[in-house]
C-alpha cells in the first residue's frame, strides 16, 4: 500500500487510519500542491488533488472512503462498525458527513485567506463559509454530550474522519468559536499515539 500524503491536508485522515490499523505501507510526503510541485502527480491521479491511495491495483482519492475501505479490508476491528451493530447507520453518516458537510466550506475559508494572493482574498466569503461550518459543528456538539467517541461508544473511522475536519478549522483559527465538547474531543483525540505518529510521518522530509 502506498499513500500519496500532504502535511495537514485531507489526506491526513488515510495515514491516521493506517497507523491505528498498524498496516505496512510506504508514506510518499509531497509539497502543496502537488500537482505543480510534484513532478508526475497528475499522472497518478489526475485529479491532482490529495489523498491518492494506492492498494494494488485499486487506487482511490476520497479520502473517506479510504477509511471505509481500510476499516473493511483489515475487519475485524474495532474502527469499524459492522452493518448488523445499531449504530451502522450513524457510523457511516458521520463518515461520509465528515467531508460533504464539515470540510467543504473551510476549502473556501481556506482558498480565500491562503491560497489566492492578497488581491483576491474575499473577507464576505470566508466569514460565510466559516460561519457555515461552526453552524454544521452544532451536529457534533450535541452528539458528544456525555460521551467520549461519535457512535457505537467507541473509537472509529468515522471519529477519525470528523475530527480531521475539526483539526483542520484549528489550523484555520476557527477554533476560537468551537463549544465545550467539540474543543474537549479535538484536544483528546489527539493525544492518541497514532495520530502522534501520523504527525511525526508527516513532518519527515520528502
Amino acid at each position: 500500500m502506498r499513500l500519496y500524503h500532504c502535511a495537514d491536508a485531507r489526506s491526513l485522515r488515510v495515514l491516521w487510519t493506517l497507523e491505528e490499523l498498524g498496516c505496512d505501507y510506504d508514506l510518499v510526503n509531497m509539497p502543496f500542491p502537488p500537482r505543480a510541485l510534484y513532478p508526475g502527480y497528475l499522472d497518478i491521479n489526475p485529479l491532482g488533488t490529495v489523498p491518492t491511495f494506492v492498494d494494488g491495483d485499486v487506487t482511490m482519492t476520497e479520502s473517506s472512503g479510504a477509511c471505509h475501505y481500510l476499516a473493511d479490508k483489515f475487519a475485524p476491528t474495532p474502527l469499524r462498525v459492522d452493518p448488523r451493530e445499531p449504530a451502522y447507520g450513524d457510523y457511516l453518516n458521520w463518515l461520509y458527513r465528515s467531508d460533504a458537510t464539515l470540510t467543504f466550506p473551510q476549502t473556501i475559508v481556506l482558498r480565500y485567506t491562503r491560497l489566492e494572493p492578497p488581491e483576491r482574498r474575499l473577507s464576505q466569503a470566508v466569514e460565510d463559509y466559516s460561519i457555515w461550518y461552526l453552524s454544521r459543528l452544532r451536529s457534533v456538539e450535541a452528539a458528544l454530550e456525555g460521551r467520549d467517541f461519535l457512535c457505537a461508544e467507541r473509537f472509529t473511522v468515522a471519529d477519525i474522519a470528523v475530527h480531521f475536519a475539526l483539526y483542520l478549522g484549528r489550523t484555520l483559527g476557527l477554533d476560537a468559536r468551537y463549544k465545550p465538547n467539540t474543543l474537549r474531543y479535538l484536544d483528546a483525540l489527539m493525544q492518541r499515539p497514532a495520530f502522534q505518529r501520523a504527525m511525526a510521518k508527516q513532518a519527515m522530509p520528502a
